[in-house]
């Protein structure tokens, strides 16, 4: 069986590959979008993505590291929108998720290679400095 992502957006596919690793991973940042006031502990995100709190904290990391989350002490996290300061993307996002999530969670599952991510993520790294 093969996914037609033809009704997902080039930036949505785009934001997918280059961002997000796991389901769990994109379910915690549209929480943190859901509620951009609230600070989230890895306990928090854990309990409501259904992973360990180890995984939960991996994923705020992983979220932070690309810009998608902010924390102040590596213990809270919050949503941040620097990197989509319309909220454009992140709405599209959250919208194609509910009305296609057996394909984007394929598409996750199926993503591109390690080695794609990391030449894409080498550029983020690049920013950095």
């Amino acid at each position: 069986m093969t996914t037609d992502a033809t009704d997902i957006s080039d930036r949505v596919l785009r934001f997918l590959a280059e961002n997000i690793d796991t389901v769990p991973q994109l379910e915690a940042l549209l929480l943190l979008w859901q509620e951009p006031s609230k600070s989230w502990t890895a306990d928090e995100i854990a309990g409501r993505v259904y992973v360990t709190r180890e995984t939960g904290q991996l994923i705020l990391r992983a979220l932070q590291a690309r810009r998608l989350a902010t924390s102040d002490d590596l213990l809270l996290f919050r949503y941040s929108k620097d990197w989509d300061e319309s909220g454009t993307l992140i709405d599209e996002l959250a919208t194609t998720y509910r009305r296609h999530l057996v394909r984007i969670a394929t598409l996750i599952h199926n993503g591109a290679s390690s080695s794609v991510r990391d030449f894409a993520r080498a550029f983020d790294l690049k920013r950095d400095r």
